[in-house]
């Protein structure tokens, strides 16, 4: 099955209305793009940025699992569908760790998001700890298992291995280990949902991706396409980005 890759931005806590430019320059130079272009910016930025985003996709950088509630300073799934978003982050490692979240916390939070119709983009990934030790493939695989809902299908769910130690710290792991995790993963996908459902679902990675490293990355095998980080925050870096992996589709 081919799938139609994917270029996606996590702005993190970075972004105010005069970042909107980027989005504009980004959007002006891929008005027809060859893959799909998704930006999860601050929430305060998210209906502006629908005026000026063009072919780009919005999506939260997370979502409560409740609809609605005492639930100070969070957000919910219909807010951001409210906001424009059509996609939502979760599970990502700062999450994890700065918040607590456990699989079944990030699990709760997918199916709120696809309940209200966004995609739901689930981040998976190991410490360094955790990969010098061997035992990467265990701790991806159970948070595939503990994180994803029984209800996700090609259309409500992308994956993203971001490995932990790699994420914001220039380190990238090499060709075959990012190529054994996504196998891994098509693998549990399709002996969990299927081989034809699990043949659908998107598997991004993410970790220190720049220009000069996206077109060796978006090359292996199974890679679907990114979930950048400080790289999606200026349209010359993104836009090269995005430019590899149109030429990889």
């Amino acid at each position: 099955m081919t799938r139609r890759k994917l270029a996606a931005g996590n702005w993190k806590m970075n972004g105010v209305g005069a970042s909107l430019s980027e989005v504009q320059d980004l959007a002006a130079r891929h008005p027809n793009p060859l893959c799909d272009l998704l930006i999860c910016p601050p929430a305060t930025l998210l209906s502006r940025m629908a005026a000026v985003a063009g072919p780009i996709a919005m999506g939260g950088q997370d979502c409560h699992a409740a609809v609605s509630g005492a639930h100070t300073g969070d957000i919910s799934a219909a807010m951001l569908c409210d906001g424009g978003a059509s996609y939502v982050i979760v599970g990502h490692s700062e999450r994890r760790t700065d918040h607590g979240e456990t699989d079944a916390v990030i699990r709760a939070k997918a199916q709120a998001a696809q309940a209200a119709g966004l995609v739901a983009v689930i981040c998976l990934g190991e410490t360094e700890a955790q990969r010098r030790s061997g035992q990467a493939l265990v701790v991806v695989g159970a948070q595939l298992a503990g994180s994803v809902p029984d209800g996700a299908t090609s259309a409500n769910t992308v994956i993203a291995y971001e490995p932990v130690w790699a994420i914001g710290t220039g380190l990238v792991p090499s060709e075959a280990e990012i190529t054994e995790v996504h196998a891994h993963l098509r693998a549990e996908l399709s002996a969990r949902f299927g081989a034809i459902a699990a043949d659908g679902m998107r598997l991004l990675y993410g970790g220190s991706v720049k220009p000069g490293n996206a077109a060796t990355i978006f090359a292996l095998s199974g890679v679907d396409g990114v979930l950048a980080g400080g790289a999606s925050l200026k349209a010359d870096d993104f836009s090269a980005i995005i430019a590899a992996l149109e030429a990889s589709a």
